[in-house]
């Protein structure tokens, strides 16, 4: 049996400061970042960022998601008051909603408003589903949005459920994110964004998904 090594407190101690310092240096380059996600939804959108929060460094990155049960104008003045009441100053603040059956005006407006008051906004147009369906495969084609569901529950190989808390991790296991970043990307592309309630099918969910990804724990 080999004899174990035994090191004197002086080296110990020196380890440890080298441990403390490399953490210190570490830390030091990655900045901390505090993100608002104020979403249109109760229960779908936060459900998924939810999960995409879990696999984030903890420590480095704080994501507060808020499902408001609100849509495009009044959910953009919920999260500014948020911000005002919380008096935190955030580093980056979203808000997430779809185009549904909202007017043109008003889902233009409230993407312009949000953007010309700091605000990062992930439309889908018209349903955040693209989202998930992107996953699986390229649509460029303008769906109702209620023909996601049959779509996803064919990808998923079960019945699609809108409010399923594990989303998250089904889309990046059965499916590919890369691809999702992809091919939103690609879409986001064809158009000018002079107006985004014209572009049917989009999503700038891939943005904010790109910003999250610059945090994950990939220990």
């Amino acid at each position: 049996m080999a004899s174990k090594v035994k090191i004197d407190n002086a080296t110990l101690k020196r380890l440890k400061r080298k441990e403390e310092r490399d953490a210190r240096i570490v830390e030091a380059r990655v900045p901390r970042q505090y993100f608002l996600i104020f979403c249109e939804g109760k229960r779908t959108e936060p459900n998924y960022f939810n999960g995409l929060k879990e696999i984030l460094i903890k420590g480095i990155v704080t994501v507060e998601v808020i499902g408001a049960g609100a849509n495009t104008t009044s959910l953009l003045e919920q999260a500014q008051n948020y911000c005002r009441e919380k008096c935190h100053e955030f580093d980056q603040k979203w808000v997430v909603f779809d185009k549904d059956d909202f007017s043109d005006d008003k889902f233009n407006e409230a993407i312009f408003k949000a953007n010309a008051d700091g605000i990062e906004v992930a439309y889908s147009n018209e349903a955040f589903e693209l989202w998930y369906l992107l996953h699986f495969e390229y649509c460029n084609t303008g769906i109702h949005r209620h023909q996601y569901i049959g779509k996803l529950s064919e990808h998923l190989g079960e019945k699609y459920h809108k409010n399923d808390p594990a989303m998250y991790k089904k889309l990046t296991t059965i499916g590919s994110e890369e691809k999702a970043i992809k091919w939103a990307k690609k879409l986001y592309d064809l158009y000018d964004h002079a107006s985004p309630a014209a572009e049917n099918p989009s999503t700038c969910v891939f943005k904010l998904v790109i910003e999250l990804n610059n945090y994950l724990d990939t220990r």
